[in-house]
C-alpha cells in the first residue's frame, strides 16, 4: 500500500481523533440511528480527553455522512477542532471505532483500505475488444480496438476452396488478437493497471493473452461471462481481491526469505519491535509488514515530535537530545515512520505460511 496520501496526518502535532465507522447499513439506518452514531463516537473520544472542538468537527463530519453512498465505510482522522482526512474504506470495519492518541491510529487503514487494484476488463470477439477501466470508485471506458472484419466464420464443408477459406479466416483471428494485445498492453501502460481481466470465448481469450508481453502475464485473469452480466462483475471483484491475496503471499514470501542472513551475516528483512525501532530511526525500512492481530502492534514505544524519533525506551530519546516525547503504538509509530521515508506497508494474513515475530516486521531498503 503507497501511504503517501496519509502525509496530511505527520504535518501537525497531536493529539489525534481517530475514527472508524461502519457506512454498510446506511441506507437501512434511520436519521436517527445515524444521528446517534455521530454523537456516540464523539461521547467516545470525549471520554479519552479529546477537546470539545474536536468532538464538534467529527461529531458534524460523520453526522454529513448520511448524504453519502459510502459502501463499506469510512475513516475520520482530527485535530484542533478540524478533520484533516476522510479517506473511504474498500471493507467495512468491525464495528464503530474512536481513538484518542497522540499519533493517527492509521494501522487498520492497512486492511480497511488496502490494496483496491486499479483493473481493465478487455470484452473480447472475433472483431475486436472494448476496454473498461474500474477502480474503487466504479467504472469508467477505457477505448477500444477495431480488428479485420472479414472472413470472421468458417464453413461447415471440406473442399478445397473451403479450407482455403477457413486459413484465411485463422488469419483474420491472428491478426485481431495480436491487434487486441498490443491495444490492451498501451491501455495498461497508460492506466498503470494492476490487473487485466479477459471476457470472451475461450479460444479468443487465450489468443490475446499469448500475445500479451511476458511482463503482463502474472497481471491476467479471465471470466468468460458477457457484458453487462451481473456475474461477470461478480467474478471481477473476485479477480481483484485474489490478486491482492497472491501479492500479500509473494511479499510475505520475500520477507521469510530474505530474514535468513546471507554469507557475511546480514539480513535483508527484520522483525520484532527492538529492531524495528532501529530500522525506522535508520531509513531503512522499504516495507512494512503488519498482521492486523499480532500482539506487538499495540506493544508501547516512546516517540518524539519527527518521525525518526523513535524508541522502545523513554530513556533512549532524553539520550538522543529530545527533550518532549510521548508513548505510542508500535504500529502507528512505524506507519508514521515509514510514510516520511516513503516507504510502503501491507497487511498479511499467514495462512500456511508464518509470518513476522508479533505481527511486526519489514524488508529493508539494504541489509
Amino acid at each position: 500500500m503507497d501511504l503517501a496520501f496519509l502525509h496530511p496526518l505527520y504535518e501537525h502535532p497531536g493529539p489525534w481523533a481517530s475514527v472508524y465507522v461502519d457506512t454498510s447499513r446506511h441506507t437501512e439506518a434511520t436519521p436517527h440511528e445515524r444521528e446517534l452514531t455521530a454523537t456516540a463516537m464523539a461521547r467516545e473520544l470525549a471520554s479519552q480527553g479529546a477537546d470539545e472542538e474536536t468532538c464538534r468537527a467529527v461529531r458534524q463530519a460523520l453526522d454529513e455522512l448520511r448524504h453519502s453512498p459510502e459502501p463499506h465505510g469510512r475513516a475520520l482522522f482530527a485535530r484542533a477542532g478540524e478533520v484533516v482526512l476522510d479517506p473511504p474504506l474498500t471493507r467495512s470495519p468491525d464495528g464503530d471505532r474512536a481513538h484518542w492518541a497522540p499519533l493517527p491510529h492509521t494501522a487498520p487503514l492497512l486492511e480497511l483500505a488496502g490494496e483496491d487494484p486499479v483493473c481493465v476488463v478487455a470484452y473480447i470477439d472475433r472483431k475486436g475488444a472494448a476496454f473498461e477501466l474500474r477502480t474503487g470508485l466504479g467504472r469508467e471506458d477505457a477505448g477500444s480496438v477495431t480488428g479485420r472484419t472479414w472472413p470472421l466464420h468458417r464453413t461447415s464443408t471440406a473442399d478445397w476452396s473451403e479450407r482455403h477459406f477457413q486459413l484465411k479466416v485463422e488469419n483474420t483471428w491472428e491478426h485481431n488478437a495480436a491487434e487486441i494485445a498490443d491495444a490492451l498492453t498501451v491501455c495498461q501502460e497508460e492506466t498503470q493497471a494492476d490487473l487485466l481481466v479477459l471476457v470472451g470465448d475461450d479460444r479468443e481469450r487465450r489468443a490475446v493473452r499469448e500475445r500479451l508481453p511476458e511482463r503482463l502475464h502474472s497481471l491476467v485473469a479471465e471470466a468468460p461471462h458477457g457484458n453487462g452480466s451481473r456475474l461477470l462483475d461478480e467474478d471481477v471483484e473476485r479477480a481483484r481481491r485474489e490478486h491482492v491475496r497472491q501479492r500479500a503471499e509473494r511479499e510475505l514470501e520475500r520477507f521469510l526469505a530474505a530474514r535468513a542472513p546471507d554469507a557475511d551475516g546480514r539480513a535483508g528483512a527484520v522483525e520484532g519491535v527492538p529492531a524495528l525501532v532501529e530500522a525506522a530511526r535508520e531509513h531503512r525500512i522499504d516495507e512494512l509488514l503488519l498482521r492486523p492481530d499480532g500482539p506487538d502492534a499495540h506493544r508501547e514505544v516512546w516517540i518524539g515530535e519527527d518521525p525518526d524519533q523513535i524508541a522502545v525506551r523513554r530513556t533512549e530519546l532524553t539520550a538522543l537530545g529530545e527533550q518532549n516525547s510521548w508513548s505510542a503504538r508500535a504500529d502507528d509509530a512505524l506507519i508514521r515512520s515509514a510514510v516520511a521515508t516513503g516507504a510502503a506497508a501491507l497487511s498479511v494474513t499467514p495462512t500456511e505460511q508464518e509470518g513476522p515475530v508479533g505481527g511486526l516486521g519489514a524488508l529493508l531498503r539494504w541489509a
